[in-house]
């Protein structure tokens, strides 16, 4: 747990985005705080997205290759050419904003369609090197 009063040392500066506009984000208020005392700026929420098409490949190979073992490796590597394809327009966003990096990544994977798309989206927080760590952070253990 954090040491008391460290909420209150958050300025308005450390709440602003790019060119002083408000940032989005899905980070926790800890991990907001956290973020700045690292000496980062939280520029934003960005995101990947992208549908892949499973259809009749899926079905002919997952019908066929259900009477052996073993791992069905096409349908394997679309689910990571999806995966990848949205963590890398996420990334791009995160460019866009003039991001070093972005964290908090979270990967959501939904099936539509009938099973035959695959919908994955990558989301997190773009931010960007403002200053030196602060050090700020005192953790305090209770028993």
């Amino acid at each position: 747990m954090f040491g008391r009063g460290h909420a209150q040392e958050l300025t308005p500066e450390m709440t602003k985005g790019p060119a002083g506009h408000a940032a989005t984000s899905d980070l926790t208020g800890q991990e907001f705080w956290l973020i700045n005392d690292a000496g980062f700026q939280v520029l934003g929420l960005v995101l990947g997205n992208c549908v892949y098409s499973m259809g009749a490949m899926r079905n002919w190979l997952s019908n066929f290759k259900a009477n052996f073992k073993g791992e069905i490796k096409e349908v394997t590597q679309l689910m990571y050419d999806a995966r990848e394809l949205a963590l890398q327009r996420m990334q791009a966003e995160a460019d866009a904003l003039g991001a070093d990096t972005v964290v908090g990544v979270d990967i959501k994977i939904e099936y539509m369609h009938n099973g035959e798309w695959m919908e994955v989206t990558a989301t997190g927080t773009a931010v960007r090197r403002v200053g030196p760590p602060q050090n700020r952070a005192q953790v305090t253990i209770s028993t």
